[in-house]
C-alpha cells in the first residue's frame, strides 16, 4: 500500500512539474474562445517550419522557466504558422492560405502584421483583442522577459517604454 501511494505521489509530482515546464500553446480559435469567457492579453508567436531563428527562439527563449511562467500566468499564448494551410475564421471573416511564389502565407498573420511578414514575430493583443505591438525578429530571453512584463500588466498604458526600461528588475 505504501509503495502504491509513493508511486502515485511521484506520478502526480512528475505531471505537475511537466505541466509547469512548457508554455500552454493554444490554437488561435481556442485562445479567442477562452478570451471571450475570461479576458486577458494574447501573445501570438508567428513562425514558419523553415525559420532557423524561430527554432532558436523556441530552444533558447521559450524554454526558459521565467519566460514560461510569465507567459502561462499572464497571456493566452498562440503558436501560429505564418504559412498555415488551414482556414481560420475570426470576427466573421475567413482567413486562408494565400499561394505566393514557391511558398505562400496565411492571410491572418499577414493582416495583423499589415503585410510585413517577418519570422519570427511576436504579436501582442490586448484583452479586447486590439493590436498592441508587433515585435519582429528573434528575442533573447533577457529582452523578451522585459517585453513580456511590459505587456502583461497595465505598464504599457501608463508608462513609456523608456521609463519602464530604466526601472525594470529582471527575474532571470
Amino acid at each position: 500500500m505504501r509503495k502504491l501511494i509513493f508511486i502515485l505521489t511521484l506520478a502526480l509530482v512528475s505531471l505537475s512539474a511537466n505541466a509547469q515546464g512548457k508554455i500552454k500553446w493554444l490554437s488561435f480559435e481556442e485562445a479567442i474562445a477562452l478570451n471571450a469567457k475570461t479576458p486577458k492579453p494574447i501573445l501570438i508567436d508567428v513562425y514558419t517550419d523553415w525559420c532557423g531563428f524561430c527554432k532558436k527562439m523556441d530552444i533558447e527563449t521559450y524554454s526558459n522557466k521565467t519566460i514560461i511562467k510569465i507567459i502561462n500566468d499572464n497571456f493566452y499564448a498562440i503558436k501560429l504558422n505564418g504559412e498555415e494551410k488551414k482556414d481560420i475564421t475570426y470576427n466573421g471573416h475567413t482567413f486562408k492560405f494565400q499561394k505566393n511564389g514557391r511558398r505562400g502565407f496565411h492571410q491572418l498573420p499577414a493582416t495583423i502584421m499589415n503585410g510585413k511578414l517577418s519570422y519570427p514575430s511576436t504579436i501582442f493583443l490586448s484583452e479586447k483583442e486590439e493590436l498592441l505591438q508587433n515585435i519582429p525578429g528573434y528575442q533573447q530571453k533577457e529582452m523578451f522577459e522585459k517585453i513580456l512584463v511590459y505587456f502583461s500588466s497595465d505598464n504599457y498604458k501608463n508608462t513609456s517604454w523608456k521609463d519602464f526600461d530604466k526601472e525594470f528588475k529582471s527575474s532571470l
